[in-house]
């Protein structure tokens, strides 16, 4: 089906108070397994770049432009997003390729400057229609900068939205960013006070950190889009080092990449079923 928008996706689970996966895309075989795996649970998804992965690959494009040509030939669908960019620059790039929504992280300026930055950013990607996602403080975990005790006020979030006038709000609430293990603890309660105090949509970054119960309840607490990237990461390479670890002697990347591909589809249609509530 045709390319679709983040936030048409986005809505539809916030209006049925379901959850939709975000996740991460590092290199082709990422997007091609989160495809394969969305396909399998016949759910939508979204595909997120981060700045840190244009960083890897040089430039924004060549991987943008393969996720979005996979996302127009899904049989679901399937939306391209720009997560937790710092540069204005950056944005416009993904404006200009077609990319249909952006997170803009402006968390680590104090509050005044990140509400002005977000409110510019906010306006001329909403001129554009795109929609826009930003952070209210930083998620525990983000560069070491707070610990994963930190916790998103309820009235300053609804003050920030109606503010900056963004599209949705990622909540500090318990989880931290590249966490290696499932053990965060959330805070429902917290989720469900700041799903009745900011009218859009809340999104859950560190997920990685979350088990299978945790995500299901945060969803029903309140939250939306849901972001995963390390706990792929790590099914990815899992496969790998086991792959090349009883076959030593194998150098085509394509022995070892398609079973970790085939891993992390099969994941992510897993995933996607916990966050729509099968």
């Amino acid at each position: 089906m045709p390319l679709s928008v983040t936030h048409e996706i986005v809505a539809a689970a916030y209006a049925g108070t379901t959850g939709v996966g975000a996740f991460n895309v590092v290199q082709i075989e990422h997007a091609e397994a989160i495809v394969a795996g969305a396909e399998r649970a016949g759910l939508p998804v979204i595909l997120q770049i981060s700045e840190n992965t244009v960083r890897y690959h040089g430039s924004l494009a060549p991987i943008a432009l393969a996720s979005l040509a996979l996302a127009d030939g899904a049989a679901v669908p399937v939306s391209v997003h720009l997560d937790h960019a710092e540069s204005a620059d950056l944005v416009h790039e993904a404006v200009d390729l077609g990319i249909t929504s952006v997170m803009f992280d402006a968390s680590k300026l104090p509050y005044a400057e990140n509400v002005a930055a977000t409110h510019e950013i906010t306006a001329r990607c909403h001129r554009a229609g795109v929609w826009v996602e930003a952070e209210l403080g930083e998620v525990g975990g983000k560069d070491g900068a707070h610990a994963p005790g930190v916790r998103t006020d309820p009235d300053e979030a609804a003050a920030f939205v109606a503010a900056t006038g963004v599209d949705a709000l990622a909540v500090a609430v318990g989880s931290s960013h590249a966490m290696l293990t499932r053990d965060a603890v959330l805070d429902f309660a917290l989720i469900a006070r700041l799903r009745a105090a900011v009218a859009t949509p809340l999104v859950l970054h560190g997920s990685s950190g979350v088990g299978d119960a945790g995500l299901a309840e945060a969803v029903a607490s309140g939250m939306t889009k849901v972001n995963v990237s390390t706990h792929l990461n790590k099914a990815f390479t899992r496969v790998v080092r086991a792959h090349l670890g009883a076959h030593p002697d194998v150098v085509d990347p394509r022995k070892y990449l398609g079973p970790a591909r085939a891993t992390v589809a099969d994941e992510v249609a897993r995933l996607l079923g916990v966050l729509a509530g099968r």
